[in-house]
């Protein structure tokens, strides 16, 4: 695999239509909702958030929970932590998938809205719940937090990007009602790696990207942060290009096509399912 001119980092773009449905649904809604509760994956937290979330949620409470946790740098945990609670938003590291951390975040809602609580008071308005819109951008596990949070299998979750379509208005208890709304992404990366950082966790579709390139990109990335996972998952050395160390991993892991030529496409996808699997260690891939 010879080493060619990287491609235009703008060509990891994904925004279908269904998506500015959602950009526009929240903007019809937002009037409804005390609190933007947003999902970002902690190996990308800031790659993994929605600008527009800023503009359509001026004014309202924050909840920002570092997801996927498990699988990030412990701390670069904490700086992100203190980096959103810097921005004035309530912060929790949680797992979805195994529902760590996600008690927690009752008594955060209830801190994040006290003040809006305890106007309610004052105007005698009492047992009304808290409305809460969840954000977050496809793949980032919002389907897998919400059944989590409630405890039962009420929306939808899925491994492919974009499988929540539509408007879910969950109760959870007396306190608190959830508006489920679709991951969305914005048309235009204004920051070409942050769409590179986005393919890597897996929230663009596999199928419209050029998987060899993509895992020589990462492998680019993990050799500035955390150079040795790569040796001790692979028991390889790193190349002078990322191909070269692409290569030695198809060796490493006898990904052989017709004839006994490597099959590079294969060893990228073991590559890129070791990393989104947490296999190659806890990794942050930005930092604040």
């Amino acid at each position: 695999m010879e080493e060619k001119d990287r491609k235009d980092r703008n060509s990891y773009h994904w925004y279908p239509g269904h998506m500015t449905k959602a950009i526009r649904m929240m903007q019809e809604n937002i009037g409804l909702i005390d609190l933007i509760i947003e999902l970002v994956d902690a190996r990308i937290p800031l790659s993994s958030r929605n600008p527009d979330i800023d503009k359509l949620g001026a004014g309202k409470s924050r909840i920002v929970l570092l997801n996927k946790s498990d699988l990030a740098d412990p701390e670069y945990n904490r700086q992100w932590a203190a980096y959103f609670q810097g921005q004035g938003a309530h912060v929790l590291e949680i797992n979805a998938k195994t529902g760590a951390g996600v008690k927690a975040i009752n008594n955060l809602v209830q801190e994040a809205c006290r003040e809006k609580l305890e106007r309610d008071r004052k105007r005698g308005i009492v047992n009304r719940p808290v409305r809460a819109m969840v954000v977050g951008i496809p793949n980032v596990g919002k389907s897998t937090f919400i059944n989590a949070f409630a405890g039962k299998a009420c929306a939808k979750t899925g491994n492919k990007p974009g499988v929540t379509k539509g408007k879910q208005w969950i109760r959870l208890n007396k306190s608190l009602e959830l508006l489920d709304t679709p991951g969305i992404l914005w048309p235009k990366f204004e920051d070409a790696e942050a769409g590179m950082r986005l393919a890597f966790i897996g929230s663009m579709n596999d199928e419209v990207i050029i998987l060899e390139e993509l895992a020589c990109d990462l492998l680019t990335v993990i050799r500035q942060l955390y150079p040795e996972n790569i040796k001790v998952r692979y028991a390889v050395e790193w190349g002078e290009i990322p191909a070269e160390t692409l290569e030695a991993i198809a060796r490493s892991r006898g990904c052989l096509a017709r004839g006994e030529t490597l099959d590079m496409k294969k060893a990228a996808g073991i590559l890129l399912d070791d990393f989104r699997g947490g296999r190659l260690g806890r990794m942050t891939l930005e930092h604040p």
